[in-house]
């Protein structure tokens, strides 16, 4: 008999179903066998990204250029009041929606050199930054799209930085969890998922003195991996230089492991962090303890299907252990 199980994610309190039956071979390929729109990010072709807004540079030229989204989901200008409509709520669609350039050439982000990941990472942080300075602004995204099944139809390494005027349903719910875990038990709930994560080492991939990359316990989809960092912080504009080489290195290790187990499939990078806070004492008020800042990273295998989009459970075939153990055994190459 094919083996079943259903766990909770603790942060967000959703279910995942686990089912041998549903171990079947992806449905999406390679990456690196599609073929993209026309790239407008090669040099030579600034002028379809005229606009920059941030650049590290080096005699060889540019190595990482952030611009405005040409297509942008938000924009700076207008008004975030909320406004009736009826029975309904409505506001301008106020925020910022930047493309992070990760490389001049066609390398794809995993197989940059650790510095020039480094680079990348400053630019998240800096542009996070400059952008906490309108006070419209509250939440903080980045975001990476690779292959058309995670919707990123440019082969070009690229990732993207969204800042809203709401805090999004997701991370909101992240943080009232939180919240109401340190409430509760007076410790943050993400360290104790480390913890436990460290202690058992069954679904741990990988980790350096910064942070912990493991497969989680109510994982979503097979290989799907976790980046938390070891030092309590709600936020990623806080990170050190020495803690963006180690999450340079953390990366690196599995975006490549993760490549060689599925031979480059797509995925979704996401990277959560805290909203900035209100001046007025608000919701938010243990957010130094209780929150911390962190990354997943979602292969995309198999479309979603009636049975997610009914239940709000996602149906996973390979339970964390077994991919978590897979991916410990791949040795990676030199840099």
């Amino acid at each position: 008999m094919d083996k079943t199980e259903l766990r909770l994610d603790p942060l967000t309190e959703a279910w995942t179903i686990f089912s041998e039956a549903r171990a079947v071979r992806p449905s999406f390929g390679s990456v690196l066998h599609e073929s993209g729109a026309p790239n407008p990010f090669t040099p030579g072709r600034e002028q379809f990204a005229s606009h920059t807004l941030h650049e590290s540079r080096s005699s060889d030229g540019w190595q990482v250029r952030v611009t405005p989204n040409r297509a942008p989901a938000l924009r700076i200008e207008g008004d975030p009041t909320r406004h009736p409509d009826g029975f309904y709520d409505h506001m301008d669609g106020v925020g910022a929606h930047e493309v992070i350039i990760e490389t001049p050439d066609g390398k794809a982000f995993e197989d940059l050199s650790l510095s020039k990941i480094e680079k990348v990472i400053v630019a998240w942080k800096f542009r996070m930054l400059d952008l906490m300075r309108d006070p419209r602004l509250r939440s903080f995204s980045i975001v990476k799209n690779v292959g058309q099944a995670a919707g990123g139809f440019i082969t070009h390494a690229v990732s993207q930085l969204l800042a809203t005027a709401i805090i999004p349903p997701l991370l909101k719910q992240k943080l009232e969890i939180a919240r109401a875990f340190y409430e509760l038990k007076k410790r943050s709930i993400f360290e104790d998922i480390l913890s436990e994560e460290i202690r058992n080492g069954t679904r741990l991939v990988y980790e350096n003195n910064g942070f912990a990359l493991f497969c989680p316990y109510a994982a979503r989809a097979p290989f799907e991996m976790a980046v938390y960092p070891k030092r309590q912080c709600p936020d990623f504009h806080g990170v050190s230089d020495q803690e963006i080489a180690q999450l340079a290195d953390v990366l690196q290790a599995g975006l490549r492991k993760l490549a060689a187990a599925l031979g480059h499939p797509a995925y979704n990078l996401m990277l959560f962090t805290a909203p900035s806070r209100t001046r007025r004492q608000d919701h938010w008020g243990t957010i130094e303890s209780d929150f911390r800042w962190h990354i997943e990273i979602l292969p995309r295998l198999h479309h979603l299907g009636g049975l997610e989009l009914a239940t709000g459970c996602w149906v996973n075939g390979v339970w964390p252990e077994v991919s978590a153990d897979y991916l410990r055994s791949l040795e990676l190459g030199a840099e």
